[in-house]
């Protein structure tokens, strides 16, 4: 069974669902003065954060307040959360809540460098919270995507993407926020589907066979909805059926990051000698998500992705994916991924690119 280490089981009660995700809300919502108690009150002091580039690693809500929470809030002083999907499991023995959604506001400064806009911003998210025994998360995994939020500023410093940009939906089935337990063994046969499907990509062989015909003729088609939609994160996008994603993702990444190759077992091993691998893998009713820190071990060999040459570089993805599973098979796919944490490692800064369009422009425009 592919599924081993998530403990159908032990899904968390409604009061440990409703507890955790009643505090993100009053988190995201807090007045700025409030901000220090409500971080206390979700997460323990020595809480570990990992956040997306350029915030990444840190230790301890104090940490977090400065770096994330309070710069966010300054941004965007009516900051709301807006969960489409909220699911729970127990992976090796750690519960684990898992969100996927978006943070909407008014962007009245500057974030991160990207410049105010004065106007309504969605922030979607991918976001993994381990909880502790006491109700308070141990560690934390934020893959926000900031990338977007310089699309929707003005300030786009890559080639157009392949696929359609613009704010993820909810799922078809509009069930997304599971507050109270689903039965387990659904779980576990979605997390099958996903690490099924999973195994066919993993086995694939990119150097001898990859073509778009065989992308779409080889076994991940038997785990795909026919109306599957795959939505990529901001310089990827959105794309529709198998050859859509095929077409906008699949065959662009695969040429450009060549991922170790063999049996299942065998690439799963070579992942784990570089440091890659899962550290959340869930089902919930029609649900699952699995997500590394990084998950995704390549070297960039090829070029083309983003409109950017190879490198020859070796690079790792951080990476959340949320599965809808629908009329037998996977109906959607949402998939937050580090972009910019991505492009550091292959020697390209979107922030700084757009800091110096900004400089260079800054004479002819006028205040």
């Amino acid at each position: 069974m592919l599924s081993g280490g998530f403990e159908a089981e032990a899904t968390p009660s409604p009061a440990w669902r409703s507890a955790v995700h009643g505090a993100l809300c009053a988190l995201a919502e807090a007045p700025a003065k409030d901000l220090p108690e409500r971080l206390d009150r979700l997460a323990k002091p020595d809480c570990a954060w990992r956040v997306a580039h350029p915030m990444n690693e840190m230790q301890g809500n104090a940490a977090a307040l400065a770096a994330v929470w309070q710069p966010l809030r300054r941004s965007f002083p009516d900051l709301e959360r807006r969960d489409a999907i909220f699911v729970a499991g127990c992976y090796e023995g750690r519960m684990l809540a898992a969100a996927m959604g978006h943070y909407c506001g008014t962007m009245q400064q500057d974030w991160l460098g990207i410049p105010a806009t004065g106007k309504t911003v969605y922030l979607r998210y991918g976001e993994v919270w381990q909880i502790g025994g006491d109700g308070r998360a141990v560690q934390v995994n934020l893959l926000w995507d900031v990338l977007d939020v310089m699309r929707q500023a003005g300030v786009w410093p890559l080639a157009p993407s392949l696929g359609v940009e613009g704010a993820w939906p909810g799922p078809i089935t509009a069930d997304g926020l599971r507050l109270v337990p689903s039965d387990p063994q659904a779980g576990r046969a979605s997390l099958e589907q996903t690490l099924r499907m999973h195994k066919s990509l993993a086995e694939f062989d990119d150097r001898g066979n990859l073509s778009r015909e065989a992308l779409i003729a080889m076994p991940q088609r038997e785990h795909w909805h026919p109306k599957m939609m795959w939505y990529g994160p901001a310089g990827i996008g959105t794309t529709r059926g198998l050859a859509g994603f095929v077409d906008g993702h699949q065959l662009p990444f695969r040429i450009a990051f060549h991922r170790p190759q063999g049996s299942f077992e065998e690439v799963m091993a070579e992942r784990a000698r570089n440091g890659a691998g899962h550290y959340i893998r869930i089902g919930d009713g029609p649900y699952s998500v699995t997500g590394g820190w990084p998950s995704v071990y390549a070297i960039h060999a090829g070029g083309g992705f983003c409109g950017l040459p190879a490198t020859g570089r070796p690079v790792f993805m951080r990476v959340m994916d949320f599965y809808l599973h629908d009329e037998g098979l996977i109906r959607e796919n949402w998939v937050p991924l580090d972009m910019l944490h991505l492009f550091a490692q292959m020697g390209t800064d979107p922030l700084g690119r757009q800091t110096a369009f900004r400089t260079m422009f800054a004479p002819f425009v006028k205040n």
